[in-house]
């Protein structure tokens, strides 16, 4: 999510470090800010808003050069995107600065007790209290990497760090867990950043930081130890792309990065949800329970990819909670003068938040004395600012206009929403929620998996360029994994795709299955839903008898699918609800691959934007 850089070298390290926040403003645009350090003090900028509110704030008030600094462009998660919650973040004296992204999942145990030494906590973050920890480490052992690695062994949860201290000019100090930090190597100087974007303009040497390792920058060298100060094993490479492709990761399309992204996307919104005694906990919801408790339906409005993601939440919701649940097109929802009162719960899903016929939806619903829970991935938008309440996604910033972590991680953030409902409702167990929660932890391994498998997929997406058409069958949760494949489809490949309801086939639909024709199925699980699992084996073999071609989705072990699959995608096995979550990754990169065959613009298909902000 936020973008992070730190410099140590013979250049000025402002310029150093403002250049590359330019380059990783993607990770995040809530605010910008940096550090440098310089006369044997620190000097400091941070603005709200997007990287030119800081640049323009350091030009109208210049800072002193210095040749140690550090920078971050901010992707709000605790507190809003203001001037205080900005980053860096200062000690009480002053002279510590350090940056962060990720989630520190203990902070408010920290925070208080800081409180009660007697330490002013200024920011509603929880990155701040990192700053207060490393002053107290570092006056008592006078080394800031060894205050790093006192301070990490403290922290629960995942994080970058970098910090600076004034007693220490020439030093940069870096740590990682489970977030992404990276050690650019030149002559006589270093660079620490969150992607080598940063600082491939000046170094395509880097070093990769480990789990749970803590780095340390001078001028003459890096040492790199783990948090327990041991030393650590190195890996160096070499970076082998350009500057405006290293903007992509290396890969040739955001959408190819984001797709690859998204086990650690997943990961991300479920941090910070469990509490100590292992109770599901969402903060962002401040829906008073006795108001959840007395809920008597749910209305999920969304659009597009969302909207998807809101039909499979019907199947959690309904299952966990035993509430009545409606999926509507947000804009289509107002229109037809929905019923609505204040036993009603609104669910309204948008990646951007800004939204135009989802934020009408909001507004509508609201007026009619509903209560609204915004799911969404940015922090500060309109649609979680006019809702009564928000639960986060933590995708990170989504470039390509085809959604796919963002949509992964609306299921997720989903699934918890009907699973805290189940909780608070009573409909739902400790243990049986905590199960859930452990099948979801799992998630993200399975997606990695299945991401290791995907170069058929792709050769069959390659053969099938000259296509026309291409349907989609599925049922239960699997029918609306039909409908987002055939979206993605239509997106990015321009082709005529539908997807329908695998038991509507004969109803219609199976009168345009034509000799070769593509179908896509999605077969649900024959341990879950078995009687489902038959009948849609059935449909198989009624398409291929007549001449269609099929490509059948699967999950492992499932042998009865093999004599009528023309291809056959594997996926890992996963409980019935959770399904969508790993096969409806082989259909992005199905739809990417035809796409890039066909010779599209993949990351900003024609006629489309990323926010819809108009009706």
């Amino acid at each position: 999510m936020c973008g992070i850089v730190g410099y140590v070298g013979g250049q000025s390290a402002l310029d150093v470090v403002v250049a590359g926040l330019k380059r990783l403003e993607y990770r995040g645009y809530d605010s910008a800010g940096v550090a440098v350090l310089a006369d044997g003090g620190l000097a400091t900028a941070k603005k709200a808003g997007k990287l030119v509110n800081l640049e323009k704030e350091l030009k109208d008030r210049p800072l002193p050069s210095g040749s140690t600094a550090l920078g971050h462009t901010r992707w709000a998660t605790h507190g809003g995107p203001t001037d205080a919650n900005a980053h860096p973040h200062l000690d009480n004296a002053g002279r510590v600065a350090v940056v962060h992204n990720g989630i520190i999942e203990n902070f408010a145990l920290l925070r208080a007790e800081l409180i009660t030494r007697g330490h002013d906590v200024v920011s509603e973050t929880d990155s701040e209290v990192v700053g207060h920890l490393l002053a107290e480490s570092f006056s008592s052992c006078g080394d800031l990497a060894e205050a790093m690695r006192q301070v990490c062994r403290r922290l629960e949860g995942a994080f970058t760090l970098v910090a600076v201290h004034a007693d220490e000019p020439g030093v940069v100090v870096g740590a990682r867990r489970n977030s992404p930090l990276v050690v650019g190597v030149g002559d006589g100087e270093y660079f620490l950043a969150s992607d080598v974007t940063a600082f491939i303009d000046h170094t395509r040497a880097a070093i990769e930081l480990g789990q749970d390792q803590v780095v340390e920058l001078r001028r003459d060298g890096v040492t790199i130890t783990d948090f327990a100060g041991d030393t650590a094993d190195v890996r160096s490479y070499h970076v082998d792309w350009d500057a405006s492709a290293a903007e992509k990761g290396g890969y040739d399309y955001f959408m190819l990065k984001e797709i690859a992204e998204q086990p650690k996307a997943v990961a991300d919104t479920l941090l910070g949800r469990i509490d100590v005694a292992g109770s599901l906990t969402l903060d962002e919801i401040r829906i008073p329970a006795e108001v959840l408790r007395e809920a008597t339906k749910v209305v999920i409005v969304a659009c597009g990819t969302a909207f998807h993601a809101g039909l499979i939440a019907k199947y959690a919701i309904e299952h966990w909670t035993r509430i009545p649940c409606e999926v509507e097109l947000a804009s289509e929802f107002r229109y037809r003068d929905p019923i609505l009162d204040e036993r009603t719960l609104v669910i309204a899903i948008s990646q951007s938040g800004e939204t135009m016929d989802t934020l009408m939806a909001v507004r509508h619903a609201r007026e009619q004395g509903a209560r609204v829970l915004a799911i969404c991935n940015t922090n500060g938008s309109t649609i979680p600012r006019e809702s009564d309440a928000v639960l986060y996604t933590h995708a990170g910033p989504e470039v390509a206009v085809a959604s796919t972590k963002a949509f992964l991680t609306q299921l997720v953030a989903c699934y918890l929403v009907a699973l805290y409902l189940g909780q608070v409702r009573g409909t739902q167990a400790g243990d049986e929620i905590r199960a859930v929660i452990r099948d979801l932890a799992e998630i993200s391994t399975a997606v990695e998996r299945v991401l290791e498998t995907m170069e058929p997929v792709r050769e069959l997406a390659r053969s099938l360029a000259a296509k026309n058409t291409v349907l989609f069958l599925g049922r239960h949760v699997g029918y609306p994994v039909a409908l987002e494949g055939a979206l993605k489809l239509k997106e990015l490949a321009y082709m005529h795709a539908e997807g329908f309801a695998a038991g509507e086939l004969k109803h219609g639909p199976i009168a345009l299955i034509d000799e070769d024709l593509p179908v896509v199925v999605v077969v649900p699980s024959p341990r879950g839903h078995s009687v489902l699992h038959d009948k849609i084996v059935s449909n198989i073999q009624e398409i291929r008898a007549r001449g269609a071609r099929t490509i059948v989705i699967a999950e492992e072990g499932d042998e009865t699918v093999s004599p009528y699959a023309d291809h056959l995608i594997r996926i890992p096995v996963t409980p019935a609800l959770l399904q969508p979550l790993v096969a409806t990754v082989p259909l992005q990169v199905f739809a990417c691959e035809l796409a890039t065959a066909r010779g599209n613009e993949v990351d900003q298909p024609r006629n489309l934007a990323k926010s819809v902000t108009v009706e």
